[in-house]
């Protein structure tokens, strides 16, 4: 497929709550620079899909707070292909709106979807398994990009696939499975037939719109009344009278998961350096650096690498200005900003999203 013709999505919602206090709601984590190098996690995604498509057949959806941000970061990107979110309301909204509004301007385009918060290293193989991909939604198949899995985790979704996973062959999606407990995620990683689900969709916008009204047509109604007024004088009033009916609901639970059931989603393996930004743990372990006695380094575009570790193991910093300095304490977590610091165990990472409801349900809004 040559690039116009592919037309792809980027949702960027979310504040990346397991990651606070660096992401907040206001200045999420695909902002900011956590990908190595000057670059953020959402301008990272933008040059890796840029060999796959053009700027005009690329769009973001996103919220009303973050469309600035967008366009700051993104400044190549048509201002029409950012697609504004008056209220979050879950991936499966703001993946289907875009596919509406794909349909309205290019009737049976095929369109791909990746979240703005995720590293890859192969360019080359993700553009490789992306082209697969696309042999398999031209054919009318809801398409996913499942990842090769690495280790048994627990902290992902999986796909179970009809048969074990070989490179670039697309194979029948048999069923979606929740985040597993450690021994089953074993289980599933030495079965060979089974990939992490990393939300990675392509389809045509016709067929894909046309499996969310047969199933989910309390969806389907409202986002197809919204694209038909997208981009005329209409477009502001019924945004602001029919997003808010539209239900919260993941794009797995209302299309796909129903879909594979009846054999009409399909994965091809994906090889290619993947990982998920979800927390300081795997933000540590994938870009940190060794500042000796154990501890792990993180510095954020801005920050200064001011950290002491002495007799310590497993320490992960991400410092801003101040000076960081432990002493004998192990597997923790330390995160210093202008206005918060957070201290937390390793092994509590994926807790950490538990603190901003406390803070939210005291009121502290402005830490959130």
């Amino acid at each position: 497929m040559t690039p116009p013709e592919l037309h792809i999505v980027v949702p960027a919602g979310g504040s990346g709550t397991r990651l606070w206090p660096l992401s907040r709601a206001g200045n999420p984590k695909f902002l900011h620079a956590l990908t190595g190098t000057d670059r953020s996690l959402l301008q990272a995604t933008f040059d890796r899909l840029a060999p796959l498509s053009s700027p005009e057949h690329l769009l973001v959806v996103t919220g009303t707070a973050h469309a600035a941000g967008v366009a700051r970061q993104l400044p190549d990107l048509p201002e029409r292909n950012i697609l504004v979110e008056p209220l979050a309301r879950d991936s499966c909204a703001a993946i289907a709106l875009a596919a509406a509004v794909i349909e309205k301007r290019s009737p049976g385009a095929v369109m791909a979807s990746f979240a703005a918060d995720h590293l890859i290293t192969d360019g080359d193989e993700f553009a490789h398994t992306v082209g697969r991909a696309v042999d398999g939604a031209r054919d009318g198949l809801l398409m996913t990009i499942g990842i090769t899995p690495t280790r048994p985790e627990t902290g992902y979704g999986y796909l179970r696939c009809s048969e074990p996973a070989q490179r670039s062959v697309i194979q029948k999606v048999l069923e979606f499975k929740e985040k597993p407990a450690k021994d089953v995620a074993t289980r599933y990683v030495d079965s060979g037939s089974y990939l992490w689900n990393a939300s990675m969709f392509v389809w045509r916008t016709d067929v894909f719109l046309a499996e969310l009204a047969a199933r989910r047509p309390d969806v389907a109604k409202p986002i197809l009344a919204i694209a038909a007024a997208w981009d005329t004088p209409e477009q502001e009033a019924v945004v602001a009278e029919l997003w808010p009916t539209v239900p919260k609901v993941a794009v797995e639970y209302a299309v796909m998961e129903p879909a594979a059931a009846d054999g009409l989603v399909a994965t091809v393996p994906g090889d290619f350096g993947w990982s998920d930004i979800g927390d300081f743990e795997t933000l540590g372990d994938l870009l940190g650096t060794d500042v000796g006695d154990g501890g792990r380094l993180f510095v954020t575009a801005g920050g200064k690498a001011n950290v002491v570790v002495v007799d310590g193991d497993g320490v992960i910093v991400v410092p801003s200005h101040r000076l960081v300095a432990t002493l004998g304490v192990n597997d923790l977590i330390i995160v210093d900003t202008d206005d918060a610091v957070l201290v937390c165990r390793r092994d509590r990472a994926q807790d950490i999203k538990r603190l901003t409801e406390i803070l939210r349900d005291r009121g502290d809004l402005d830490y959130i």
